[in-house]
C-alpha cells in the first residue's frame, strides 16, 4: 500500500524510529519517495515532511485497516490483491483437506499426478474454497502460453534427430566418466541455456535430453530428469533467467554483472549439492 503525508499529520518532522511506525501500525516502510527522488539508505532515520510518500508491506489484514487512520496520511492505493486474499478464510480447512487428498493420490500413485491435481481442483470448488472467476484469475497465462509454445519445440528436436545428436555429443564427451559426470554435465548444460531463456524453457527443452542420455547410459531417467528440474530452478546468473530475477533488478538498482558476481558461485554450489544428493534419493 501507498500513503502520503498531510499538514495536519503528527508523523511530520519525526523520523520513522521516532514515531515507532511499525510498532504503531504494524506494517514496514519499505520504501520513501519524496517529490520524483526514492530515497534510499537508513529511511528510519529520515525526518519525515508534507507530501512524503511511504511504500508499506505487511500483514493484509493491517493494510485494509489503514483507511481508519486518515488523520496522518492519506491512503493512495491498495494493492490489486488486497481484495483477493483469504476470500473463504472459513473454508480453510477444506482447502488443506484438498490438499492433503492430492497430496495422498500422487504419493500411493493410484492416479496419474494430472488426475490427483484435477481431483484436487474440483474438491476445492464443491467446498466453496474458489469460485470459478477467482480461478480464472490465477491463471498465469504467460507462462501458460510459453510452455504450450516450446513442447512443440522440444518434440520436434526430438523427431528431427536434434536430441540424439545432442546425447551423442554428450556420450561421447563424458559417457565414459559414469553417470555423475554425465549429471553434472547436463546441470551446466541446462544453466548455461538458461542464461539466454527463462528456467521455464529451459526446463521444457532440456528434459528430452536428460531422459535420452540416461537411457543411453542404460540408468534410470529418474535422477537425470530432477538434475534438469534443479538447475533450471537454479537461475542466478542473469537477470532474464528468472521473472524474479527481473522484478527485482530496477527497484534494486541491481547490474549484471551484480547477478554474475553472486550467481555463478552459488550455481556451482548448488551443482555441487544436486550431483551428490540426487542419486541418494533417486538410485541410477
Amino acid at each position: 500500500a501507498e500513503i502520503s503525508l498531510i499538514p495536519e499529520s503528527s508523523l511530520l518532522g519525526k523520523s520513522l524510529r521516532e514515531t515507532t511506525f511499525r510498532s504503531q501500525y504494524g506494517l514496514s516502510v519499505v520504501g520513501l519517495r519524496r517529490g520524483s527522488e526514492a530515497l534510499t539508505g537508513r529511511l528510519v532515520d529520515e525526518p519525515l515532511q508534507l507530501g512524503d510518500r511511504l511504500l508499506l508491506a505487511g500483514n493484509w489484514s493491517l493494510i485494509r485497516q489503514l483507511h481508519v487512520h486518515q488523520r496522518d496520511f492519506l491512503l493512495l492505493g491498495l494493492p490489486a490483491e488486497v481484495d483477493e486474499m483469504a476470500p473463504a478464510r472459513s473454508q480453510a480447512a477444506y482447502a488443506l483437506l484438498s490438499l492433503g487428498v492430492m497430496v495422498l493420490l500422487m504419493v500411493t500413485d493410484p492416479v496419474p499426478n494430472v488426475v490427483a491435481a484435477l481431483i484436487a481442483c474440483l474438491l476445492m470448488g464443491q467446498f466453496r474454497c474458489i469460485d470459478l472467476e477467482s480461478a480464472y484469475k490465477s491463471i498465469h497465462w504467460p507462462t501458460l502460453i510459453l510452455i504450450v509454445g516450446m513442447l512443440p519445440f522440444a518434440l520436434a528436436l526430438q523427431k528431427t534427430g536434434g536430441v540424439d545428436l545432442i546425447v551423442g555429443f554428450l556420450m561421447d564427451l563424458v559417457g565414459d566418466m559414469g553417470p555423475r559426470v554425465m549429471l553434472a554435465s547436463l546441470f551446466a548444460l541446462c544453466a548455461l541455456t538458461g542464461l539466454f531463456i527463462s528456467n521455464t524453457a529451459t526446463a521444457v527443452l532440456m528434459a528430452p535430453i536428460a531422459i535420452g542420455a540416461a537411457q543411453q547410459m542404460g540408468v534410470s531417467p529418474y535422477p537425470f530428469a530432477m538434475t534438469i528440474a534443479i538447475a533450471a530452478s537454479a537461475a542466478f546468473m542473469t537477470p532474464v533467467s528468472s521473472p524474479v530475477n527481473t522484478l527485482v533488478l530496477g527497484p534494486g538498482e541491481y547490474r549484471f554483472i551484480d547477478f554474475v558476481r553472486v550467481g555463478v558461485p552459488f550455481t556451482l554450489l548448488v551443482m555441487g549439492v544436486s550431483v551428490v544428493a540426487i542419486p541418494w534419493f533417486f538410485p541410477f
